[in-house]
């Protein structure tokens, strides 16, 4: 069965600095758009539940049909004065809670990784293809 999947870095001022589509479901540019719809829309509910829980795990945010959002909230979150707070989302219709928390802590490790490069602007896109085939790889590995 094709899974879908549509994962989301989103920096502190609500842009995104990474996207990737990384289900094997076959990609169209229509559901890439609503992917990014959905996931956008899941932002005002996901900033309200982050003050609400000292999780960073935040399992089920929002749905829409049959597929769900999923996010990982960095430490930052916790401080406002905090410049490289960042948000992990993904879009996925996948059951398994396990596969997508250890998704969003090695994606995490990778982020760190790529923050601590001197030649990285925090904030700015992240272009590296070394990160996009870990990010990859890793969703294939436990999505």
């Amino acid at each position: 069965m094709a899974s879908t999947a549509c994962f989301v870095i989103i920096s502190k001022n609500d842009i995104p600095i990474y996207e990737a589509e990384v289900g094997s479901a076959p990609k169209k540019e229509d559901l890439a758009y609503q992917h990014q719809f959905i996931l956008h829309a899941a932002l005002d509910v996901v900033q309200d539940l982050a003050w609400t829980t000292n999780a960073m795990f935040l399992k089920s945010v929002d749905r829409f049909n049959d597929l769900v959002v999923s996010v990982y909230v960095t430490a930052g979150h916790i401080l406002s004065c905090c410049k490289h707070d960042v948000l992990f989302m993904l879009l996925h219709d996948s059951r398994s809670e396990d596969g997508i928390k250890s998704f969003f802590q090695e994606v995490h490790e990778l982020y760190i990784k790529i923050f601590l490069n001197p030649l990285y602007l925090p904030g700015s896109r992240i272009t590296s293809s070394h990160f996009d085939t870990k990010v990859r790889a890793l969703a294939r590995k436990y999505l």
